[in-house]
């Protein structure tokens, strides 16, 4: 029995498909069947149900994936553990991270944590909330930087800091001029938001619902940086971070704060409840943790 099969077995147990989990795993798709069939020779039972549609574990699967997911991980802790019985801290850390987080915050960051911990290889990976939180759970990213609140069982989450969200408009605007602006004076604009899968899109329409307000949502983006330049154009006004802030990028806009309780967003820090930090990891989480607002 290798490392790699109980890899790929556990990848098409999470996935549910075949192709997918090659594609997890950097493998073709007949290497990777051809090292389950392997697995199941050896264990003497079928693993998986294969059908056209779909692909099920059976309940000598179910059985084995609990025990392939211990192996798997006390591997993985022994590596770490290994690695961290040098004086200098090195390892590897995957970092999860919102795209209205990580091009903003993690820059200027990571690099100083770069200088401090020059042993240490930080990867970043984008996505939504609720993808990079499931990321966690699968053992995928170490970490991940998120707006709360986050639902998920198995998870430790720690605020970091939190931040206004900022009206942006046309330099050109009616209300341009004015140093604080209330909803209700942007009610009849044209809003552009985030997709919805991204949390940001849900804090801006839950912020106007509870000012008694529907946006008429004209565009939705994935990007801050493509909201900004429609919002540039004229196309219509926006809610934002405020770490997003770029005049000098786009001159052609102007962000306001919103007066009374503005909307405000907390952003957070993730891990496994159940899977100690390496030793990399935890000198991201506190440095990260030392300065944490953008």
């Amino acid at each position: 029995m290798e490392l790699h099969q109980l890899r790929y077995f556990i990848a098409v147990a999470r996935l549910r498909n075949f192709s997918r989990a090659a594609d997890r795993c950097h493998v073709s798709q007949p290497s990777l069947s051809q090292q389950i069939m392997k697995l199941e020779d050896e264990l003497g039972e079928r693993l998986f149900e294969r059908t056209k549609r779909k692909v099920e574990l059976t309940p000598a699967g179910e059985l084995f994936l609990e025990h392939a997911v211990h192996v798997t991980d006390e591997i993985e802790l022994a590596r770490d553990a290994v690695r961290d019985v040098r004086t200098l801290v090195r390892g590897r850390v995957i970092l999860g991270a919102l795209p209205t987080i990580a091009p903003y915050y993690l820059p200027a960051r990571l690099r100083t944590f770069a200088e401090r911990f020059p042993g240490i290889e930080v990867v970043v990976n984008e996505d939504t909330t609720a993808k990079l939180a499931q990321a966690v759970l699968d053992k995928e990213i170490d970490l991940a930087l998120v707006s709360l609140p986050v639902n998920g069982r198995g998870l430790l989450v720690e605020k970091l800091f939190d931040e206004e969200l900022l009206v942006v408009m046309p330099a050109r605007h009616r209300l341009a001029s004015k140093a604080r602006l209330s909803l209700r004076d942007v009610k009849d604009e044209r809003f552009i938001l985030m997709h919805e899968s991204h949390c940001l899109s849900g804090q801006a329409l839950h912020f106007c619902h509870a000012q008694g307000m529907a946006p008429n949502i004209n565009f939705r983006s994935a990007q801050i940086e493509t909201i900004l330049a429609f919002v540039g154009s004229g196309h219509g006004v926006s809610i934002v971070p405020a770490m997003s802030r770029r005049e000098s990028l786009f001159p052609g806009i102007r962000y306001k704060s919103v007066s009374g309780r503005g909307p405000r967003r907390d952003i957070g820090i993730l891990c496994r409840l159940d899977r100690p930090l390496s030793r990399a990891a935890h000198a991201l989480v506190n440095f990260l943790k030392a300065e944490p607002r953008p």
